[in-house]
């Protein structure tokens, strides 16, 4: 099932969650709204579910327009971030909860209901646990019943609100690891809604990334990664050192280092700024003729780890710079608190006017 969303609004009070939004995703496609607390995700996805109704704008399921249609007949599975796991039942009555309230004239019969049950533990590879109650479960099986009980009844489309958000790093990591294979055997239409930038660049086929009500940009993990539309995603989406200066008749000032800003050569001259990604930071041992580097001392070395995390302080402006070196670079530069060095980026983003707060 396609999902089309057309110029939703939503307001609670004074407060506009959503802002004229609009967004497609494709039948079978896993779409990740991505975005800090209170950028509207978690409304978005309620307003799709139909568990909360727009101000203004159209929800279409199939190119059907299903904006006023009721949650329960939308064919949506939901999953949350703490499971609603019905506590006296064991995992396989979880998942047999929503065949066993259908309405007559769709329920499955009794043993219809055990194999589609058992198809499913096998799925989410919890056959073993069916006996078991959900205080006998780890955190990471927890949620893997509650999505198992979700796509008990055949959803057209899956939900995910914050799905691992209560759980540990490494649990965490390897659940959405195997979401991502799950999907890829089920093809339901999914939409995920995390803040962790790491989990929807790596689970979703696209992102969306939201920010004040509104979405900033949508593409494929690598077009969002590679080329941000705007500073907030590029800040968004990892660690970044910030460039204060100017640009004039096409050339960028930035404290001492100079660069040409071909892209900007039609604008008037005014404040500008730069980001650039720590592992985009080279760090050496002496000034090259000829390429523009910056002058910083070391105040802090981080080498534990395939990469080592370098923090500087310029010389000109005393602003901090972070750099991430593999291994193997930084064993060879021998680098040491303390020591005055040169700072190299290696791909610098300028944008006109002044950073966002």
């Amino acid at each position: 099932m396609s999902i089309q969303i057309h110029n939703v609004s939503k307001r609670y009070g004074k407060f506009e969650a959503v802002r004229n939004v609009s967004l497609n995703v494709e039948e079978g496609e896993l779409v990740a709204l991505l975005g800090p607390s209170g950028s509207g995700k978690t409304t978005l996805l309620r307003i799709i579910a139909g568990l909360e109704q727009p101000d203004s704008g159209v929800i279409l399921l199939n190119n059907q327009d299903a904006t006023l249609q009721s949650a329960s007949r939308r064919g949506v599975g939901f999953v949350f971030q703490h499971y609603a796991l019905f506590r006296h039942m064991t995992v396989a009555e979880n998942v047999a909860f929503g065949l066993r309230v259908q309405p007559r004239a769709v329920r499955l019969l009794g043993n219809q209901i055990q194999e589609r049950v058992q198809e499913l533990l096998r799925l989410v590879q919890l056959e073993s646990q069916a006996g078991r109650y959900p205080t006998q479960l780890s955190g990471g099986q927890r949620q893997r019943v509650a999505l198992a009980r979700a796509l008990a009844v055949q959803p057209k489309v899956l939900l995910l609100d914050e799905p691992f958000g209560a759980l540990d790093a490494k649990v965490r990591k390897e659940l959405r690891r195997w979401l991502r294979r799950l999907h890829d055997e089920i093809h339901v239409t999914s939409v995920l809604v995390t803040h962790d930038q790491e989990e929807a660049l790596e689970v979703a086929d696209r992102v969306a990334i939201m920010n004040a009500g509104q979405i900033e940009q949508v593409g494929t993990p690598e077009e969002v990664y590679d080329h941000p539309a705007t500073p907030f995603v590029f800040d968004f989406l990892g660690k970044v050192n910030l460039f204060h200066g100017r640009i004039e008749a096409g050339l960028a000032s930035l404290g001492s280092l100079e660069l040409a800003a071909p892209e900007h050569i039609g604008q008037v001259s005014g404040p500008a700024f730069g980001y650039v990604r720590p592992h985009d930071v080279e760090i050496m041992r002496h000034e090259e003729e000829g390429e523009p580097a910056i002058r910083a001392h070391i105040t802090q070395i981080s080498g534990a780890g395939p990469h080592a995390r370098i923090e500087l302080v310029r010389v000109d402006s005393g602003e901090t710079i972070e750099a991430e070196l593999p291994k193997l670079r930084y064993q060879e530069l021998g680098l040491r608190t303390g020591e005055i060095v040169f700072v190299k980026p290696l791909a610098i983003r300028l944008f006109a006017g002044s950073p966002p707060v």
